[in-house]
């Protein structure tokens, strides 16, 4: 990690609004000395609706002890005060981040790219797949590559997670590259919004297999993608991204095929970036994204 990184802090609130809120946490960032780089807030309503801030602080020789302590003193001098929901994250620790991919490989692969770039604050531990096609590919980029069949029946999905999981270990994010398997509901309740999935913008109108193939016989105008945390609710969870293009009668079932992966590819990884910089937060089905 770069030497920027280093003692810097991510804060990120969410609670009712109510006044006083933003001074509390300035001034006991001040107490300690910090510096506030960067600072987001937003009030559903002013009376009785929900607040959320983040907060991108450095303290001059804060370590991974220091920021234990920090969290208590936090807990108790403000957060007790206020019914917060709240977490204090050290920027110069990545990110722990599995892939989970089938055959298709270009929202994989922009992600592999975009952290070999170093554009992704993540540590990539691993990328398993349901197919063994895209192994060369990852091994390309030095990231270990597990082939995980998935099975058809529910026992047999099960084995499959546990072996997933097990391959893992610790992790705190799960990417879905266009990994074409319906996660089981206790998988999903273990990684709650840890998980994060794309998806084409034609559902709920064109459900299965080859939507693609539909839309153009339909003679849809736009094309795009959604990337969003899982939910037991398939393709319903928070929406974290989203962006569209217009098509005309002059495209074939192929150029919306080309141009939808392209739209994919690149919504997933603002998503995931957006996530591993914690500026996402979930408020019911919905989310807050403080963009830079």
């Amino acid at each position: 990690m770069t030497e920027s990184k280093e003692s810097t802090v991510r804060l990120l609130i969410t609670c009712p609004d109510q006044p006083g809120i933003v001074a509390a946490v300035s001034g006991f960032l001040h107490a300690k000395e910090a510096n506030i780089i960067h600072s987001d807030q937003h009030s559903t309503d002013p009376e009785g609706g929900r607040f959320f801030m983040r907060n991108e602080f450095y303290l001059p020789g804060l370590d991974l002890d220091g920021l234990e302590d920090l969290r208590e003193e936090f807990a108790e001098k403000v957060a007790s005060h206020f019914p917060m929901e709240w977490s204090l994250n050290p920027v110069w620790v990545p990110k722990r981040m599995a892939i989970l991919c089938s055959k298709v490989d270009h929202a994989l692969m922009e992600l592999l790219w975009r952290w070999k770039r170093g554009d992704l604050e993540a540590d990539i531990s691993v990328v398993i797949s349901n197919h063994p096609d895209l192994r060369e590919a990852v091994e390309h980029f030095g990231v270990p590559f597990h082939h995980v069949p998935s099975g058809k029946t529910l026992r047999e999905k099960v084995i499959a997670e546990d072996t997933i999981m097990e391959l893992m270990g610790e992790t705190d994010i799960i990417v879905l590259a266009r990994y074409m398997q319906i996660l089981t509901p206790d998988f999903v309740a273990k990684y709650s919004r840890r998980i994060i999935n794309i998806h084409h913008s034609f559902l709920p109108a064109f459900v299965g297999a080859d939507p693609y193939r539909r839309a153009h016989q339909r003679g849809v105008k736009l094309i795009g993608a959604t990337a969003h945390y899982v939910t037991a609710e398939l393709d319903e969870g928070p929406i974290i991204e989203q962006d569209v293009n217009r098509v005309t009668h002059s495209h074939d079932i192929d150029d919306l095929k080309r141009l939808g992966a392209d739209i994919e590819r690149h919504v997933l990884a603002r998503a995931v970036k957006w996530h591993l910089e914690d500026r996402v937060i979930v408020d019911g089905n919905k989310t807050i994204v403080f963009r830079r």
